[in-house]
């Protein structure tokens, strides 16, 4: 039988060290059966070699199928990548660039969704047009709405925007944003990492053209795997500069089919799999595949509202101890990160060890102390996680206290 997740159970996480692991919007610890699958892929490599490879070239059609029902869209607009930045840059370098096109890009961002837009506009002469991602959330959402609107009547051809903020956890207004883009004949290309497998994501229904998602955080698998959307209307408008051997229609062909099958010159693929240019990650595929399974057995939506469950327990605990909360005031621009602002007197980049020591695990990105709870964080963690962040305030505040 195969294992199932619940809510607020780490039981499928026995090694686990930390009392209260907050960092799923960093990297996710493997589950149980996420070891135990990888474990298993390398023994049949192992014992197997070229056969176990075509075990799991099906698996991987099976994985396919379910990021497609994860996100709402068709397999075949599912690729395969290394990484989110990998699936930044082949869409950055793949788009049908002309003469006087733009991309917009966000202040805020995390860089894997700036810097390979920056070097295509560098390769293909883009006008850059940046607006504030804070500018898209309350009080005024409006107001980033209409320096894009600007921005696309200047010409600007790609929206690049993460569904969520990495700093602040601020969730995107995607649909507004794509509906504006489109109208103006643009695509919106999402950073979808840090909203996969905890915030519910339709690219469908938001209207997202192209999208890249890691899948070593919120979707809990290993380093190494990720995943590509392309819409299949905008894939044949595409420019595979960076195709490999595998990227060509019946790549595989000429290593099973007999003689005189080896060409050079079949068609490109015009769907997301022609990203999948060479050799992949198979381990990290199957601990993806794995993890996926267990967050579709309680479902996304599960997911999300259990965690804003525990950031509605914890977020009023460590406001009261000083530090200013990140969290949007909107339920519809909240995630599952929960962040804060620290005073300098409690002396924040310090802050995430001394938790450690204390058996919590976060981070602080850019200075701003950042809990991540996924399905496992059991909400009794909270009054733990609340103490923990009061001792190492505490601490720092009696570094600073001048000898009797």
């Amino acid at each position: 039988m195969a294992p199932t997740a619940t809510l607020g159970d780490r039981s499928l996480f026995p090694d686990l060290s930390p009392k209260a692991y907050l960092n799923h919007a960093a990297i996710s610890p493997p589950s149980a059966p996420v070891q135990a699958a990888v474990t298993q892929c390398l023994s049949q490599y192992t014992q197997q070699g070229m056969a176990a490879f075509m075990t799991y070239l099906e698996q991987r059609e099976v994985l396919r199928a379910s990021l497609a029902t994860l996100v709402n869209v068709q397999p075949n607009e599912i690729g395969f990548v290394p990484n989110t930045s990998w699936g930044v840059v082949f869409a950055a370098m793949s788009y049908p660039w002309e003469a006087g096109d733009g991309v917009v890009l966000l202040d805020g961002e995390f860089p894997t969704n700036v810097t390979p837009w920056q070097q295509a506009a560098s390769l293909y002469g883009l006008d850059i047009h940046r607006i504030k991602a804070a500018d898209f959330g309350s009080p005024d959402p409006g107001n980033g709405l209409a320096q894009l609107d600007v921005a696309l009547r200047a010409g600007a051809k790609v929206v690049a925007v993460s569904a969520v903020q990495f700093q602040t956890g601020m969730r995107m207004p995607l649909m507004a944003i794509s509906a504006l883009a489109h109208r103006h004949g643009a695509s919106v290309f999402v950073d979808a990492i840090q909203g996969c497998g905890v915030v519910p994501l339709d690219f469908e229904k938001l209207g997202v053209d192209m999208a890249s998602c890691g899948g070593h955080k919120w979707m809990m698998g290993l380093e190494g795997s990720g995943f590509v959307y392309v819409r299949e209307s905008l894939g044949p408008k595409l420019r595979p500069r960076l195709s490999a051997w595998l990227s060509h229609q019946d790549g595989l062909g000429f290593l099973f089919d007999g003689p005189g099958h080896l060409r050079y010159d079949r068609p490109i693929k015009t769907d997301a799999s022609m990203v999948e240019g060479g050799a992949y990650n198979t381990l990290g595929f199957v601990a993806m595949h794995t993890a996926l399974d267990l967050i579709q057995s309680i479902g996304v939506e599960s997911i999300f509202a259990h965690v804003q469950r525990y950031h509605d327990a914890l977020e009023p605990k460590l406001t009261a101890l000083g530090l200013t909360s990140l969290r949007s005031p909107s339920p519809g621009e909240r995630s599952g990160v929960l962040a804060f602002d620290v005073p300098e007197a409690f002396e924040p980049t310090a802050l995430p060890e001394r938790l450690a020591s204390r058996g919590i695990s976060a981070s602080l990105p850019d200075g701003r102390l950042r809990f991540a709870p996924h399905w496992p964080n059991a909400l009794d963690e909270v009054d733990v996680v609340a103490a923990a962040v009061a001792d190492a305030i505490d601490e720092a505040k009696s570094s600073e206290r001048p000898p009797a």
